[in-house]
């Protein structure tokens, strides 16, 4: 089947709507002379008659009333679902997929995001809670949060917290059986807490700097995690010390049942950071998020 002009079919709508070639050709943004052509052309395509024109007026033939009511109203839906999906545009909606770990999800991202979701219903967020280093591109993430040390140089990265300091905690009940340490090196004699990242599957060895001297321990103990909620229940269960950014044990510290050493030894170093990949036109529902999230 040939394929019809519809641009034709729209200017023969035009004018026999508005009984004008002037106004028709004003509402179209086109001349009288291009419009009496195209409708020249649809009828003789058509070899029939769809218009009568006078000195003073158009109007459709019977034919061209037959030909208004079948195509009309669907020039209107065409109109109406463009003016529908510019809404879309404008009115943020989709889903926004996001890997990030526990602690920041709860202390972060739900604070910061709860208001959105409750302003724009058709803005959906899933989240993936994972400590491994994902590969948001080939696993089809829109966004991940890492600490600002371990993200990739071509990525986009945005702070979207503070500043953070690291603290090693334990129970009073551990510390009434063994010495404070005074030095990190003085933990290798202690029972700690350790944490296996996903990725490469080595234990965290733990980060320390005073006064421009970094110095990183690799310690030992009866249990490893993959995931820090439970190294916190663990240190308040006084199986040994744990090593974690200050916020997760904040309000056990400051309520007494974990006691912080080497505090001297943990400077502050940035935050987490919202990170994505470069785009030239993100959806309007990633924006919103990323304007929710902006420090």
């Amino acid at each position: 089947m040939a394929r019809r002009n519809l641009n034709d079919l729209l200017a023969f709508v035009a004018v026999a709507r508005e009984g004008s070639f002037t106004r028709a050709g004003a509402m179209l943004g086109v001349s009288q002379s291009a419009l009496s052509q195209a409708i020249k052309a649809l009828e003789e395509r058509l070899q029939i008659r769809l218009l009568t024109r006078t000195t003073r007026s158009v109007s459709p033939t019977p034919a061209g009333e037959r030909l208004l009511r079948a195509i009309g109203h669907r020039f209107d839906e065409i109109e109406s679902e463009l003016d529908a999906l510019t809404e879309l545009r404008d009115k943020p909606a989709g889903t926004v997929r996001i890997t990030c770990g526990d602690h920041v999800l709860q202390t972060v991202l739900l604070p910061k995001l709860m208001p959105l979701l409750h302003a724009y219903p058709d803005i959906h967020i899933e989240f993936d809670v994972a400590y491994g280093f994902r590969d948001i591109v080939a696993d089809r993430f829109d966004a991940g949060v890492r600490l600002g040390e371990a993200i990739d140089r071509d990525m986009i990265a945005m702070p979207i917290g503070p500043k953070l300091r690291m603290a090693a905690v334990a129970s009073p009940a551990y510390f009434a059986k063994h010495p404070l340490p005074k030095t990190p090196g003085e933990l290798v004699r202690h029972r700690c807490i350790n944490i296996r990242f996903p990725t490469h599957g080595g234990l965290y060895a733990w980060e320390f700097e005073r006064r421009g001297r970094a110095l990183n321990v690799r310690v030992d103990g009866q249990l490893t995690f993959n995931t820090s909620p439970h190294m916190v229940l663990a240190a308040l269960d006084g199986l040994g010390i744990a090593f974690l950014p200050e916020q997760e044990f904040s309000p056990h510290i400051v309520e007494g049942r974990l006691l912080r050493v080497l505090d001297d030894w943990c400077p502050p170093f940035p935050g987490y950071h919202l990170y994505y990949p470069s785009r030239r036109q993100p959806s309007p529902a990633f924006s919103r998020v990323v304007d929710a999230l902006r420090v």
